[in-house]
């Protein structure tokens, strides 16, 4: 999982207690051109059990933006490519 020690002002947009849909918010977002940050919250298991999961981070100017995508993906939106495409050219 990609984590990153330094990432203070970076705002919580997603959080879940599965790393594969955390995975898939972050190529959303990426493929939109926001860089995306997962972070795990795992506790000893033994200690907390059934405590932890991941969260997503963005810096604060894509904040509303990724939460936007987010929406949209959940709601069955249609991602428009070309869109993609001019706010991030890969």
């Amino acid at each position: 999982m990609a984590t990153n020690e330094n990432n203070e002002g970076l705002v919580k947009i997603f959080d879940t207690e599965q790393e594969s849909e955390a995975l898939v918010v972050r190529g959303l977002l990426e493929s939109a051109g926001i860089q995306a940050l997962i972070v795990s919250l795992d506790a000893p298991q033994d200690i907390l059990p059934g405590v932890g999961g991941v969260v997503v981070q963005v810096a604060p100017e894509d904040a509303e933006k990724a939460k936007q995508l987010i929406k949209d993906y959940r709601d069955g939106a249609p991602v428009d490519e070309e869109e993609l495409t001019k706010e991030s050219p890969l």
